[in-house]
């Protein structure tokens, strides 16, 4: 729990808060499967200044709970076709006003934008893991991005998960990988 120190304070109190629900309920998932706080650190200074943030792969929604907190005038819209029924707990610990600010679509990742839907200036890939699925999400949201937009593949360079490299090289992507973040920027 130490490494909590490099994110900001309303990001670690909520998730020294999740993490000891998590524990108390007997809730692996949430204890294995979330960004690790380095990571979380780097997709937070990533986010800076942009207001509009799409991540596909909810979970338990610490990560979307994480970049509402982060910024009081950011939204975000998570997208995640498996619903967890734990998420609403974690979301409750967030806080109403970080609640408002997260838009929950039960979809799947290639499902793209919908219609009115603003630009999206961060769109976080933290789904499948799996090559063809990531491309897939890829292409469905290109269109939305807008200019400038980063990309952020979670998990890149993780032999767990060779898909994201996989997906990564097969999009030619030029970026850079940031401690277990790929990170592309549309032009």
């Amino acid at each position: 729990m130490l490494s909590l120190r490099v994110l900001p304070a309303r990001v670690a109190r909520f998730l020294w808060a999740a993490h000891r629900h998590a524990r108390r309920e007997g809730d692996r998932f949430s204890l294995v499967s979330p960004v690790r706080p380095a990571e979380l650190a780097e997709l937070l200074a990533l986010a800076r200044g942009r207001t509009m943030v799409v991540e596909l792969g909810t979970g338990t929604a610490w990560s979307a709970v994480a970049l509402a907190l982060d910024d009081r005038a950011r939204r975000v819209i998570s997208c995640d076709p498996c619903v967890r029924h734990e998420r609403e707990a974690y979301l409750d610990l967030g806080g109403p006003a970080a609640r408002r600010r997260i838009e929950l679509r039960h979809e799947p990742d290639s499902a793209g934008s919908r219609q009115g839907d603003h630009p999206v200036e961060l769109l976080f890939i933290d789904s499948s893991h799996e090559r063809e699925p990531t491309v897939m999400a890829f292409r469905a949201w290109r269109a939305a991005l807008a200019p400038g937009a980063l990309v952020v593949f979670h998990d890149h360079g993780n032999p767990h998960y060779p898909g994201v490299c996989e997906a990564v090289a097969d999009l030619e992507l030029p970026g850079r990988e940031s401690g277990g973040l790929f990170v592309w920027q549309a032009p």
